[in-house]
């Protein structure tokens, strides 16, 4: 079972670079990239709502669950 993480998909969809996101969001460039690689423990529920603000998405755009 694994969450996968669609950050580089919508960044590139709204042709925005991790540093932008990351000044957006008030999160470090290492903290989003370790969310980007799939390598994040967990996500606060603040930056998750942060992120889904400036992205102008819904928490399902930027993470999927895959079984197996």
């Amino acid at each position: 079972m694994t969450i996968e993480v669609h950050l580089d998909k919508l960044l590139a969809e709204r042709g925005m670079t991790l540093t932008e996101l990351a000044d957006r969001v008030g999160v470090t460039v290492v903290n989003l990239s370790v969310l980007k690689n799939g390598r994040a423990k967990a996500i606060r529920f603040s930056t998750l709502v942060r992120l889904c603000e400036v992205l102008q998405c819904q928490p399902g755009d930027l993470l999927s669950y895959r079984a197996g």
